[in-house]
């Protein structure tokens, strides 16, 4: 659709906050490109200070915290691989070299039971219990298929031409009449082609290798708006009935908690929310054959769980989609020559389609796209979710809220850059190494029929969910509650999520008035005890949390003073000292207690121009001495 390497990608989070291409897939390979421009030596004179910072269990993720002092570096030769000693830690996904260090493996929770990727292979099974399918097929090619594309161009038309490249695909499909091919287009400011309005919205049909237009003008409406799904897919169901119905949201994607979709032309509306597509789906009344996403990061619980009542089956992917999205001739080609294809066999081509293109076309970009059967899920999913929820419940109350921070830590997370803080489930379960964990992996691993990704992704099983970490506006949090609650999710889920963030919160909270400068706020923990004691440290978070923070507190006050009193790391230890070897060089030592508390590390470089200081960026590559010290280099990379 746009090229190799493009990098642009079919999502944004934020939606509606702004220009998608400002927060979605462009602004991060532009970030991206700067990053990789500006890590380069360079030629002027001038010097390097290293900065390496810790982000503490107890501070949550994101929460960095820099080593006081630092040195000016020695680089040392450069090569492809590692140097002995070398540690690199992939933000917890799982890939890259084993730390030297137990407390810094995030991820390094035993569960007892070894994981099988479950890619590449199709489940036909069907979990006892599971409904009936919705769709019942004719069978011997006797179906009728009215396939209904919900086309918000966006950006990703007016600035690469995606909505038209996807056109082009469909045109070039091989398909009878049997097959009732429908595109709803609207969103966007300037399509990449001569027939598609970009003043209205329109209906159009593919057939015969040519695109008919069945309604020429449906007005300047916004494509995130739930009324005007519904109506499309009445209209759609009235004028054009089937034995099978098949729906596909093509737009940006935002997960979870922002949802589907974004219009250009109406952006001050807003994404339309899970709670919003349950509103549209349960107005138009149809039920589905499969619901698609060719979005970004709508494989979630949450998305399934709300598609449940309406579909049979679920596409979608738990990572961005690279710019490219579907591919669209090969398995409308297939369908078309046996319409009582099952739906699962249908699933298993769009997906083997979309990673096998995007492996040509975007090479390096990570890749996932995942069939899920919604009937089973809906049965068997709930009941292990509620009761892995209330287990890692139980263990933050019982002073184990770092066990959880770990395994949260160390799983898979997609759109990493966004922090929209979506991670894989199953590897969640997987980290957490409960008893629970097993039962709802069963139930996610049965329900995933069909699951694949790019060669560079590691533990990404088919679905993900929601876990506040990397951001901890309060205001995220409390939207996604309220979707939980709209949506009929479990109760469970929503109080450990809370329990979670409250528990991070204060942790943040303690550890950042703690390094504060200002006197009253050291004066509650008593000179020269930075690392306050629970009476202290309630007091403050008292000050800091308690004019009304939580509207539903979780989580008792004392009880949280004493546990981040207990695991707190003392600031005045992160500090360089002379390693003795008397090359001036620096390390940095710390107990092994104290370092189950850091799970991640990153190596921040600055260069000095002789006008000031110019950050280079970000590295997750350090190296420890013999002794278990953090040494203090830097390669001149």
């Amino acid at each position: 659709m746009t090229g190799p390497g493009t990098g642009v990608h079919k999502r944004g989070s934020g939606l509606g906050t702004g220009p998608v291409g400002e927060s979605g897939g462009y602004a991060e390979r532009r970030e991206q490109r700067q990053s990789a421009g500006t890590r380069s030596g360079g030629t002027r004179g001038g010097s390097k200070l290293i900065a390496l910072l810790l982000a503490l269990l107890l501070g949550g993720g994101g929460g960095l915290f820099a080593l006081q002092g630092g040195q000016q570096s020695q680089p040392a030769p450069s090569g492809g691989q590692p140097p002995a000693g070398t540690q690199q830690l992939q933000d917890g996904q799982g890939s890259g070299w084993a730390p030297l260090l137990g407390g810094l493996n995030a991820g390094s929770t035993s569960s007892g039971w070894k994981l099988q990727p479950n890619t590449g292979r199709l489940d036909t099974t069907v979990a006892p219990g599971a409904r009936d399918k919705y769709t019942k097929l004719l069978g011997n090619g006797k179906d009728t298929v009215t396939i209904m594309v919900y086309m918000c161009g966006t950006d990703l038309e007016s600035r690469a031409g995606m909505g038209t490249s996807d056109l082009q695909e469909m045109l070039g499909a091989k398909f009878g009449d049997n097959i009732n091919l429908l595109v709803y287009t609207g969103g966007c400011k300037g399509w990449k082609n001569s027939a598609v309005s970009s003043a209205v919205n329109q209906i159009w049909q593919v057939r015969d290798g040519k695109l008919v237009c069945l309604q020429k003008d449906l007005g300047a409406v916004s494509m995130t708006d739930p009324g005007v799904l519904a109506g499309y897919i009445q209209w759609c169901a009235k004028s054009h009935p089937a034995s099978r119905y098949e729906l596909i949201l093509w737009d940006h994607g935002g997960g979870s908690v922002s949802g589907y979709g974004y219009d250009e032309k109406f952006a001050s509306t807003g994404s339309m929310s899970l709670a919003g597509v349950d509103q549209a789906l349960e107005r138009a009344g149809v039920k589905f054959d499969f619901i698609g996403f060719d979005a970004c990061l709508m494989a979630t619980a949450e998305t399934a769980l709300t598609l449940a009542q309406y579909a049979d089956y679920l596409i979608a992917s738990e990572e961005t989609e690279p710019g490219v999205g579907w591919y669209y001739t090969d398995w409308l080609t297939a369908l078309g020559s046996n319409t009582s294809m099952p739906t699962i066999e249908v699933g298993q081509r769009i997906v083997d389609t979309f990673v096998d293109t995007c492996a040509q076309k975007c090479r390096g970009q990570l890749t996932t796209l995942s069939v899920i059967d919604l009937a089973e899920l809906e049965v068997t999913l709930p009941a292990p979710l509620s009761a892995f929820s209330r287990a890692a419940s139980q263990l933050i109350q019982n002073q184990e809220y770092q066990t959880v921070s770990r395994a949260r830590s160390g799983t898979r997370e997609f759109a990493q850059s966004s922090k929209i803080d979506q991670i894989d489930l199953v590897h969640l379960a997987q980290n957490l190494g409960i008893k629970e964990g097993g039962a709802l992996t069963e139930a996610l691993l049965g329900a995933v029929k069909y699951n694949r990704t790019s060669s560079n992704m590691t533990n990404a099983y088919g679905i993900s969910i929601y876990f506040p970490y990397q951001n901890r506006k309060q205001s995220t949090l409390t939207q996604a509650v309220a979707t939980y609650k709209q949506i009929g999710m479990d109760d469970a889920y929503a109080r450990c999520i809370q329990q979670f963030a409250d528990q991070q919160t204060i942790g943040a909270a303690g550890t950042q008035a703690q390094t504060s400068p200002i006197g009253v706020l050291s004066g509650i923990f008593g000179t020269g005890n930075p690392g306050g004691d629970a009476e202290g440290i309630s007091e403050l978070l008292g000050l800091v949390l308690g004019s009304g923070f939580f509207s539903d507190r979780s989580m008792d006050m004392e009880q949280a003073a004493r546990y981040l009193a207990d695991h707190h790391l003392d600031d005045r230890e992160l500090i360089w000292q002379d390693s003795g070897k008397g090359d001036g060089s620096a390390v940095l030592r710390l107990s092994e207690e104290q370092w189950s508390l850091v799970h991640t590390l990153k190596l921040n470089v600055f260069y000095n121009d002789g006008e000031g200081f110019i950050d280079l960026g970000l590295d997750n590559v350090y190296e420890f001495d013999e002794d278990g010290a953090l040494k203090g280099e830097y390669d001149g990379t």
